[in-house]
């Protein structure tokens, strides 16, 4: 199932929340099941349910970037996640397969995103490449967070979409690629 992720039906939405906080337990700071990417990156939910069951989900989040002079419409995967009773079946390889097809008729030139270098294997087996020495710069111009720094153990992930993307797979791999994508979403 697709939707924009404000459109998401509030069972469901609900029951990614509870995923989310289960990967990735919010701070002091934070009240359980109130994560939200900024609305400027367009998210879009994809689910993969069994009858009233989120098994897996993730959002793709895009912008445009500009790299090596020239300008991409991007966009990446954010919050991958599967329902700890369902690991190991499958959900999460099929999800991941599903959004990078759905990211092809996107009108996109570029996938991007991150990863922790153990799942490099899992992206890949879904389509993805690795893009070697790649570093995507987070955060904003004032504040960066790149995949490089201190304690991340990150490869990039990328899929090329257009002919744009294709002519330029070459100035991506052993490169830093400015993404910017806001304080929200810091590295999507």
């Amino acid at each position: 199932m697709t939707f924009p992720e404000t459109e998401t039906p509030p069972a469901l939405r609900t029951q990614v929340s509870e995923l989310r906080d289960e990967a990735w337990p919010p701070d002091s700071a934070s009240a359980p099941g109130t994560f939200a990417h900024d609305p400027a990156l367009r998210p879009v939910s994809m689910l993969l349910v069994d009858g009233a069951t989120v098994l897996a989900a993730l959002d793709i989040l895009a912008k445009e970037i500009v790299h090596a002079g020239q300008r991409y419409r991007a966009a990446g995967l954010s919050t991958v996640v599967t329902r700890g009773t369902a690991r190991g079946k499958g959900h999460g390889h099929r999800l991941v397969t599903a959004a990078r097809a759905a990211m092809a008729t996107m009108e996109l030139d570029i996938g991007l995103f991150t990863c922790d270098r153990p799942l490099q294997p899992f992206y890949e087996s879904a389509g993805w490449q690795w893009l070697p020495g790649a570093v995507l710069i987070g955060g904003t111009p004032q504040a960066p967070f790149p995949s490089d720094r201190p304690g991340f153990d990150k490869v990039t992930m990328a899929a090329f979409f257009s002919p744009l993307g294709r002519d330029h797979r070459s100035s991506f791999p052993h490169s830093r690629i400015e993404l910017y994508p806001g304080e929200i979403d810091r590295l999507w």
